[in-house]
């Protein structure tokens, strides 16, 4: 990765101080308390040094178009996603893992030869906190990999330089409480972050799958922030957050979405079908409603069942307007 940003963060501020005891009688001072430090409240700290950590990302961003180490607009990631421990969520975990990664290498060709102005990110995608059918002891319908698993899949990102994005299905759970589970992975700077709003049903109070799911503007915002503050903090290029979007209503008050330019928002079309279904409701949801950045799923199983469809080849998703950033093939 590029330089790191090099932001300030709030161990940079200086600590409030007390003025000498007055008014001693006997070498004890009359009053116990003023010989204390006045409480420092640390959440006021912090909320300062994002606020100005934020107003110099801006200034950056103004003069040089993007913060150092950003992946977009300056490269089109392409990703392989799943779990890999699940052959029925995707490509990721469908096939051993050899015969996965030449299939990859394969894909990232076509890509750079599709495109060859524009360098190819390799990711992988893996769902981390998935969505159940079963409630579970908290009865929130969510399940999280565990550590091993995790670290097995950044394991493998790294091991063929890939970029590795961990997505998170909530169930009746919600993102103030799933991602800071992810937070020390999320420091690492490979790691970047996704959000699926189908499985989200707080809101809906049924369990997933039996209705399609929703996020308003103030959920993104909150993993903007949540991860802006991990970037300040450690010193990190900007992290890419994908939102996944198919219908109107997964993603509310879309205008009230606030961009940071320590986080790269791409809304990402995750629909399933015929190319002219796809391009249409890339037109719908993702081209009226960009935010920031795009994205555009395929599907290997899904995408060829309607009759007389393909997969869309690159250059069919490269015609798209605006032409995505981000690629996922499931």
């Amino acid at each position: 990765m590029a330089a790191s940003l090099g932001l300030l963060v709030a161990a940079g501020l200086p600590a409030c101080q007390t003025s000498p005891n007055e008014g001693k009688k006997g070498g004890i001072a009359a009053d116990s308390a003023a010989a204390k430090p006045a409480p420092v409240d640390t959440l006021k700290l912090r909320a300062l040094a994002m606020r100005r950590d934020s107003l110099r990302a801006d200034s950056i961003v103004r003069k040089s178009g993007a913060l150092p180490g950003a992946i977009l607009p300056g490269h089109r990631i392409v990703a392989f996603y799943g779990n890999i421990r699940s052959k029925g969520m995707g490509i990721l975990g469908r096939e051993p893992k050899e015969q996965m990664f030449r299939k990859f290498e394969k894909v990232l060709a076509e890509w750079r030869a599709a495109d060859p102005g524009l360098p190819v990110q390799a990711a992988l995608h893996n769902v981390t906190i998935t969505a159940q059918g079963a409630a579970g002891q908290d009865g929130k319908y969510r399940l999280m990999n565990s550590s091993a698993t995790i670290e097995e899949v950044i394991g493998w990102a790294k091991e063929h330089n890939c970029i590795l994005f961990m997505d998170v299905q909530v169930g009746l759970s919600n993102l103030k409480a799933e991602l800071p589970k992810l937070e020390k992975y999320l420091k690492d700077p490979i790691v970047h972050l996704g959000i699926d709003p189908e499985f989200a049903m707080e809101t809906k109070g049924v369990r997933p799958g039996k209705k399609i799911g929703t996020f308003d503007a103030k959920d993104v915002n909150y993993a903007v922030g949540f991860l802006a503050r991990i970037v300040s903090e450690n010193k990190l290029p900007p992290k890419v957050l994908t939102v996944h979007r198919f219908t109107q209503g997964m993603i509310t008050n879309t205008k009230n979405i606030k961009t940071d330019p320590r986080v790269q928002i791409v809304m990402h079309m995750d629909g399933w079908g015929s190319p002219t279904l796809k391009k249409d409701s890339y037109k719908a949801y993702i081209e009226k409603q960009p935010v920031q950045y795009t994205g555009f799923k395929l599907f290997y199983e899904y995408d060829i069942k309607p009759k007389g469809s393909h997969l869309m080849t690159p250059k069919e998703v490269i015609a798209l307007t605006p032409a995505p950033l981000y690629v996922q093939y499931q």
